[in-house]
């Protein structure tokens, strides 16, 4: 899976209809989609470590940090 860039990370919270503060950080905007998707808000979090959702499309971010 790629990495999506802040640009595309927007979109997709848009889309999901999102409320964005100007100042979140992708984090914060990552974890709120999580939320709107009805999934655990666990990106960049001490769970990320052991994660087994293979097919999660934040993977490759969270893994990262």
């Amino acid at each position: 899976m790629k990495k999506l860039n802040i640009i595309e990370i927007k979109k997709k919270a848009r889309d999901l209809g999102v409320s964005l503060d100007k100042s979140a950080k992708k984090g914060q905007i990552i974890r709120a989609i999580q939320a709107a998707e009805g999934n655990q808000q666990c990106f960049g979090s001490d769970t990320s470590k052991s994660c087994k959702q293979l097919d999660c499309c934040w993977r490759p971010d969270c893994l990262e940090l």
